[in-house]
């Protein structure tokens, strides 16, 4: 899942981004409203933590931009703990309000709680035949065994198995895994995908991941247990 953060308090931004990336969360951070803006219509994210205090303007403005018409969740994450700016906050169209300091394993599980809400396209565990992966605390497991997988290598099997029995685009793995500082090299989803066909091999558990030529990739939707 791609996260922009807008945060412009450097520090706890590090600290936000390197918490949600141990969770599984792939994270582009936004100083300020105006770099907020332009991520926003550059790249399609499933989630927005959004600051209120931001150098060049409120951070409610953006709320109507940023949730992209209803589409993108977004949690405000601020030190404004007044009433009115709450009733704000959530009236404007946030989908929570966390007060900071936080601690960042309640953040990402508040996340997680907005990703699950009914509407929305997370779900707790996501199984396809004897694969199961738990969305919570990013493990997969093969028949009840643990399936030892790197981090890239699992976010493209949680993808895979959101569109199971679907072509899954290469643009939009890209898009999904990678994000903006990222160092990715032409090669590197063929690499990712290689690790994790030998991963769930060597777990006696060979998902068929068909590679479809020009297009992307495929998990196939019917798997015997």
């Amino acid at each position: 899942m791609r996260v922009l953060l807008v945060e412009d308090h450097r520090p706890l931004a590090e600290a936000v981004g390197d918490a949600l990336t141990r969770a599984g969360f792939t994270i582009d951070h936004a100083g300020t409203a105006r770099e907020a803006k332009a991520m926003a219509t550059s790249a399609d994210y499933g989630l927005v933590l959004l600051d209120l205090g931001l150098p060049d303007g409120d951070g409610l403005r953006l709320l109507p931009t940023l949730r992209d018409g209803g589409r993108v969740p977004v949690i405000v994450l601020t030190a404004r703990e007044a009433l009115e700016d709450r009733l704000a906050g959530l009236d404007g169209g946030a989908d929570d309000y966390i007060l900071k300091p936080v601690e960042m394993s309640e953040l990402a599980a508040r996340c997680r709680a907005v990703l699950r809400r009914p509407g929305d396209r997370t779900a707790t565990v996501l199984r396809v035949g004897p694969i199961a992966f738990d969305t919570s605390h990013r493990s997969v497991t093969a028949d009840g065994r643990p399936v030892a997988l790197g981090r890239r290598e699992t976010a493209i099997l949680e993808h895979l198995m959101r569109a199971a029995g679907r072509v899954v685009a290469r643009s939009a793995l890209d898009e999904a895994i990678y994000g903006f500082d990222d160092e990715v090299g032409p090669n590197a989803l063929e690499a990712g995908m290689s690790r994790l066909r030998r991963a769930l091999l060597a777990a006696g558990c060979p998902l068929p991941i068909v590679t479809v030529r020009g297009l992307g990739w495929m998990l196939a939707k019917d798997v015997a247990p």
